[in-house]
């Protein structure tokens, strides 16, 4: 682990460099865990910015930091809207700063909840860090010496060759549902598609959705809306009750304000998990009333650059692919504010290519792959195809001999700390070319070996 943390201390993120020069005790010449604390909550959902900023503390207080002393808000522990995970995670928070200060000691309910997520050999909802967090918590509590030792040994079963321990133990539903998408929209074998979907019928939850991994209980937004996808666009009658099932579990957890959570119903709706759950809602064109009202929470939601609040990924493109998507069917039936927004967008992509052909994650980062790939679903979607072809030249540039393709950590849990998946980068990779070759067809025939000069665009223009 100090090998790990030591080849950590450098590599450009602010938080990676604090946490780890603080775990190592040499935090000298190394960013204050107020500068990292800042960066942190700059890059969260408004509504999660005081629990973030509670987190952070918390991290470096259980790291032994000692100069951390800024009041917490009292609405950091409000567990009125929070999904199970953020609850024992908020409380496991409280209990840590709790104990740094000298307030009393976790209280009984506090230790219950605490306790009911452990158990020997078995990460609960497959979420290490919250499973470490408890830890901490419950390290000082009278009784709680076995359990917290039976926990660490749980725990060290997920190290990795590298030394380092991961923050989930799988994202096996995710990359799941959204490798079958691609594969899907890039023409694979209907066998390997159906297997893919037969997979996916077992694992389905009694509510009717999908969790990121087979070992979650709690469903998300994301996953289910892209799993009714790909289900529908293999074969939407021979799937039509886990199809109808799931939008059934989408539409229970839809907002008052039209909008869609990640989570639980009753929990703050976002704009990436709105635009995945339109794109399920209209693969059966049977809630109008509820696109409308969600495409209206969507629109609100574009800030004055033509992005969106953070989402779940790294890049600002994630969210801006997803909106465009899900809003391009309903252009001529919706109000002004739809097609604006789809214009925005779009105008914010064109600007933001690199002279690369690529697309870093923020204004005036790097190119990437996997942010030029989101980059790439919309750019195919416009009259002149231009653009598209350049950022294909770069993402061609980024594939390995094996076929896969090198880009950054993308995805971010618990917001915003960064982890890399590198198959999501194949699978969105793969989705972004799906698009693309749907999209164009070859002027002539060309021989074997020479490259494809010209492209004309096809009668159909489906993004």
């Amino acid at each position: 682990m100090v090998r790990y943390l030591e080849r950590h201390r450098a590599n450009g993120d602010l938080m990676d460099a604090a946490v780890a020069a603080t775990a190592l005790g040499r935090s000298a010449g190394h960013p204050s865990h107020h500068q990292a604390l800042e960066d942190i909550v700059g890059r969260v959902p408004d509504f999660t910015g005081p629990r973030k900023r509670a987190l952070v503390h918390a991290i470096f207080t259980m790291l032994g930091a000692v100069d951390v002393q800024d009041e917490v808000a009292p609405e950091a522990f409000d567990m009125s809207a929070l999904h199970p995970w953020a609850a024992v995670q908020a409380v496991a928070v409280k209990a840590i700063l709790g104990r740094a200060a000298g307030r009393t000691p976790v209280g009984r309910d506090d230790v219950t909840l605490l306790v009911s997520t452990q158990r020997p050999g078995t990460v609960w909802e497959g979420n290490l860090f919250i499973h470490l967090s408890v830890l901490h918590a419950l390290v000082d509590v009278p009784g709680m010496e076995r359990v917290v030792e039976a926990g660490l040994r749980t725990a060290l079963m997920h190290q990795r060759e590298d030394g380092g321990l991961p923050f989930v133990t799988g994202t096996d539903t995710w990359c799941t549902v959204t490798a079958g998408l691609a594969l899907s929209s890039a023409g694979a074998p209907r066998e390997v598609l159906h297997r893919i979907a037969r997979h996916l019928v077992q694992v389905q939850r009694a509510d009717g959705g999908w969790s990121y991994t087979d070992h979650a209980q709690l469903t998300d937004t994301d996953c289910t809306s892209v799993a009714v996808e790909f289900l529908h666009d293999l074969d939407a009658d021979a799937f039509h009750a886990p199809i109808r099932r799931a939008l059934d579990a989408l539409i229970a957890v839809r907002g008052a304000d039209g909008g869609f959570p990640t989570y639980g119903p009753g929990t703050p709706s976002e704009a990436c998990m709105t635009a995945a759950a339109i794109n399920a809602l209209g693969t059966q064109g049977r809630h109008p009333h509820l696109v409308q009202a969600a495409l209206g929470f969507l629109a609100d939601s574009q800030m004055p650059d033509g992005s969106f609040p953070p989402g779940w990924s790294s890049s600002r493109l994630h969210t801006l692919f997803r909106s465009y998507l899900a809003a391009r069917p309903y252009l001529r039936q919706s109000p002004p504010a739809v097609p604006d927004m789809c214009r925005r967008i779009a105008g914010l992509v064109h600007s933001a290519q690199n002279a690369d052909g690529g697309f870093g994650q923020q204004n005036g980062a790097p190119s990437d792959a996997i942010s030029t790939a989101y980059a790439l679903i919309i750019l195919a979607g416009q009259g002149d195809l231009a653009p598209a072809v350049r950022a294909t030249g770069y993402l061609l540039a980024q594939q390995r001999r094996d076929g896969s393709i090198i880009s950054v950590p993308d995805m971010l849990g618990p917001r915003p700390f960064p982890y890399h998946v590198p198959l999501l980068t194949d699978a969105f990779v793969l989705l972004a070319l799906g698009h693309l070759t749907r999209r164009i067809r070859p002027s002539r025939l060309v021989m074997p070996g020479r490259r494809l000069s010209t492209a004309q665009p096809t009668e159909r223009t489906t993004p």
